[in-house]
This record gives C-alpha cells, sequence and structure tokens, in this order.
C-alpha cells in the first residue's frame, strides 16, 4: 500500500456510469477504478476499483448494462459514492491525474458527484487526458483514437469497458504509443515518409525544438513588448528527472507541479508565432479558456505561408469578390504541409482562393479576451456577413467538412458562418489578425490602410499597441477585407479559419 501522504505518482482513473436515457438526466456513477503508477519506472504500484450503487437504481436502464455490462443486481449492494468519496478523494487529491478522455467525461461526472454530497472534490496536480495527448502526438492512425480503436489497433484485445481493465489498457496504449514515436525520431525521414499519420493529424518532434511548425518553440524569457498586455507567466519545474521518460517526455509542458524537462525549451530560439501547441498547454492549465478563436487558431501552425512576414498580402488581383466566385469552381484538396503530413486548401479554379469583401460592417470590435503563449493578445474581431458572402463561404464550409471526414477526422466541425439563435438573418465571420514577431518584439501581419474621402495612406503603429487597434476596428466601422481560408483540425475541433491580410478602414 501506498503512502497517503506520498503525492508522486500518476493516477490513472476511469469511471463507468449510467447512460442517460433521456435529455437533462444526468450520468450515475456505477464504478470507479484506478491504479497508481510510478512515474521513472510505470509501474503499478497500488490499485483500487469498486462498483457504486447509484441513488437512483431505476437509471440503469438496457442501454447502460449494453454498455458496460453493470446491470441493477451487480450495484444493489455495493457502496454508495457517499460511503467512498473519502478513498477515491485520497487517491486523487494532489497528484497527477491520467486518463482516456477524462478532460470532457470523467472529470465532470466526478466533480458533480462531490457536489451532490456537498464536499468539494479532490484537485489535481496536473492532468494527462490521453485522448488529446495521442490525437495531437499519435495522430489518427487507430481511427477515432478511442480506447478500443487503440487497443485493436496495437492488438492488446477488446475493451471491457470495467474501470479497473480500461485503465491498465491505457498505460499500455501509451507505452505502446510512446514507443513508435521514439522509433520514429530516429529516423524521421524514412518512417515520416511512408507514415500512416492522418492527414490533418500535427506530430511533434521533441527532439527538433527550432522556431519551426514542428517545434513548440516556447521562449519564457521572451518579454512582451505591449505595456498593455500583463504577462502570462508558463511555471518551468526545476525537477527534470523525467528528461527522457517514455511517456511524460512527450507531453506538452504545463502541469503546474509535475516532474517535467523544460531545459530545452526555455533556451529555444524566438518563438514561432504560428505554432499553437504552447496555446494548448495553457488551455489544459486553466489560464485561458478554449473556445472558437482558439480552435480556429490552431491551423497557423501549418500554414507556411502565412508564418513569412514578407508574403503579407498579395496583389488586388488575388482576391475575388463574393459575386464573381462561382460557387460550382470551389474545390476542397489535400495539400502536402511539411514532412509527410497534409492539410486541407481551398481553392477556386485550381487556384488558392482568397477573398475580397467592400465595406463591410464591424459587429463586435477588437477581442483580447486570450492570449498567446508569449502573453500577446490573440487578435479577431466580428464582421457583419453578407448574402453573397455567406453562400460563398457555406460552400466552402460543406466542401471542406466532406474532405475532412473524407480523410478520417471525427472532429467537431465549427461553422466559418456564425448564425446565432434569434438572428439567423444576421450572420456573422470572425476574422483573425495574426501576429508575427521581429526579434523580441511583435508586430501585425495584416496589412492595414485607413481611407479619408480620395485617399488611402497605410497605418503605421509606433509599437504593437492593442488599444490604439482596438479603436481603429471599433463597432460599427466600416473597411475593405482582404482574407485567406485556412481550415485546421485540432484536439477534435475543426472548420475554417479567416485570416486578415489586408483592411482598408474608412474613416467616415
Amino acid at each position: 500500500m501506498v503512502s497517503s501522504q506520498d503525492k508522486s505518482e500518476i493516477v490513472f482513473f476511469d469511471l463507468e456510469t449510467t447512460i442517460p436515457a433521456r435529455p437533462g438526466q444526468k450520468h450515475a456513477i456505477l464504478e470507479f477504478g484506478s491504479i497508481l503508477v510510478c512515474p521513472k519506472t510505470l509501474m503499478e504500484l497500488d490499485n483500487y476499483s469498486t462498483l457504486v450503487q447509484p441513488s437512483d437504481i431505476s437509471l440503469i436502464s438496457a442501454m447502460s448494462v449494453r454498455c458496460n455490462g453493470i446491470s441493477r443486481e451487480d450495484v444493489v449492494s455495493a457502496p454508495s459514492f457517499a460511503q467512498i468519496a473519502d478513498r477515491v478523494f485520497d487517491i486523487l487529491d494532489g497528484r497527477i491525474w491520467a486518463g482516456h478522455n477524462i478532460n470532457r467525461f470523467d472529470c465532470p461526472r466526478l466533480r458533480d458527484a462531490f457536489q451532490e454530497i456537498n464536499r468539494p472534490p479532490p484537485q489535481p496536480k496536473g492532468t494527462i487526458d490521453s485522448l488529446t495527448l495521442l490525437t495531437q502526438r499519435f495522430g489518427r492512425r487507430a481511427g477515432d483514437m478511442k480506447m478500443a480503436s487503440l487497443a485493436t489497433y496495437f492488438g492488446l484485445g477488446a475493451q471491457s469497458h470495467r474501470s479497473l481493465d480500461d485503465v491498465r489498457m491505457n498505460l499500455e496504449v501509451l507505452k505502446y504509443c510512446a514507443t513508435v514515436l521514439f522509433l520514429e525520431s530516429s529516423l524521421p525521414d524514412v518512417f515520416t515518409a511512408n507514415s500512416w499519420v492522418s492527414p490533418n493529424a500535427i506530430t511533434r518532434n521533441r527532439g527538433n525544438q527550432k522556431s519551426s511548425p514542428e517545434g513548440t518553440g516556447l521562449n519564457n524569457s521572451t518579454p512582451s513588448s505591449s505595456s498593455l498586455i500583463k504577462d502570462q507567466p508558463i511555471s518551468t519545474p526545476q525537477n527534470n528527472t523525467l528528461d527522457n521518460h517514455p511517456i511524460l517526455s512527450l507531453m506538452t509542458p504545463g502541469l503546474g507541479d509535475c516532474e517535467l524537462n523544460l531545459a530545452e525549451t526555455c533556451s529555444a530560439p524566438a518563438p514561432d508565432p504560428f505554432n499553437m501547441s504552447p496555446l494548448s498547454n495553457l488551455v489544459e492549465e486553466g489560464r485561458i479558456q478554449p473556445d472558437d478563436t482558439i480552435m480556429e487558431s490552431i491551423s497557423e501552425s501549418l500554414n507556411l505561408s502565412t508564418a513569412n512576414s514578407s508574403d503579407a498580402f498579395r496583389d488586388r488581383g488575388d482576391f475575388l469578390k463574393p459575386n464573381n466566385i462561382s460557387v460550382p469552381s470551389i474545390t476542397v484538396v489535400l495539400s502536402p504541409a511539411f514532412q509527410g503530413l497534409h492539410k486541407l486548401q481551398i481553392l477556386h479554379n485550381n487556384s488558392v482562393l482568397h477573398v475580397c469583401c467592400e465595406h463591410m460592417k464591424v459587429r463586435f470590435g477588437l477581442s483580447t479576451k486570450f492570449v498567446d503563449y508569449a502573453g500577446q493578445p490573440r487578435l479577431s474581431f466580428v464582421l457583419d456577413a453578407s448574402s453573397d458572402l455567406c453562400q460563398v463561404l457555406d460552400a466552402c464550409d460543406n466542401l471542406a467538412h466532406k474532405m475532412s471526414l473524407d480523410s478520417g477526422s471525427s472532429s467537431d466541425w465549427r461553422p466559418v458562418v456564425t448564425r446565432k439563435a434569434g438572428f439567423v438573418n444576421s450572420p456573422t465571420i470572425r476574422l483573425h489578425l495574426p501576429t508575427v514577431w521581429d526579434g523580441n518584439s511583435a508586430k501585425l501581419s495584416t496589412e492595414i490602410y485607413q481611407k479619408e474621402s480620395s485617399s488611402t495612406q497605410k497605418v503605421v503603429f509606433s509599437r504593437y499597441d492593442v488599444a490604439e487597434l482596438d479603436a481603429l476596428l471599433a463597432p460599427g466601422t466600416f473597411m475593405d477585407v482582404y482574407f485567406s481560408l485556412d481550415p485546421y483540425d485540432y484536439q477534435q475541433n475543426a472548420g475554417i479559419r479567416l485570416v486578415a491580410k489586408k483592411l482598408v478602414v474608412h474613416s467616415s
């Protein structure tokens, strides 16, 4: 038995629950299972599992039984959750939590269960969601990346959907994935060329931390170049004993007090502003919350042309007005990105589609709610969308979504045109303003001009001033916009991100 005072282990845990029979009905916990694992040797040190009797046993439907095999008779003499709460709290509180899809499923169910008995829930030292981790690092080689699919892929047998068996299988799957990635990293050119990685998967080699799309490029010493933006500190644990850990070395940094080595990343060159992996770490840590703007920004890590600040704007002739775009001429293809990977690309008459819209109205001004890994705001704003623009974007959306599904993605698709309930006839789009780095300072890669009567002049910012930009893009302002369409697929979210290349702001 591991001492209750020793909190250095990783706890893999899993819940089996009822399946709600109607909307609004909650999941009731039927089984809790966990193993404590040594983070250095990956040996199982202790385990605990128990059936749980729900407060309403009638919630165990035939559908629930078919899923996990746990019947009403199985739990009639089992303890209630209140009776095992002390043990569960002691196992979980203050440890690193690990499990498959725990961020979306198991953790919320646990919080609900503790809330129902009027007790504060346990708090993790850090969280490893293997669904997120493996989708990001291993790609979609195993299809939908569910535990059953991964187990079949590696020949580990069928998933039992019982808590203790599933957490042990989870650990084995991580070992297998880590081994494959370790072997591939030894001969990346050979393995990647023949890789089974899904076209929309993002994989990174931890051995290469240069400022490139496949490296994290995190630099904690880079200061914010705007006095208006508060620094977003990223913790750098002192203990680097897990430098070559077969599983934890694959993780992105940012697990609070976890023993993760960040020596390479802290000494890396200036960060690549279009590599979004550090941003996902901040989401995991809870410093920023994911929403459409976060998920849509992920695709910048693959958008090599956007990352080049010298290619900020094309000639006006490269941009088409919506009424000059033929919907039947729009196609979506898989285009090579880097190291054998592909990403979706939207074409019009076999050329990359870029769109120009005149006299668009700003609905909601500059959003600075979310920050990137350097502490700079990830900028975007919302515009009213005309019917002809919506027709074009909806066509692109449908084609890209279909291609995404055909390529094996199971991510949730987020429409590029937003139609809020009650405002269906007032659709909007979100336009993103990418930031690039020049040495230790940040600047917009979007060219901005101001139009006054018959003259148009380029706006030059003396520094990275969000307040000045916010005033320029105030709600109700009209502008001509030039943007590209950048499909993304990251961490179970996919869609099309609209990236501003040029803005012409009307002064009157």
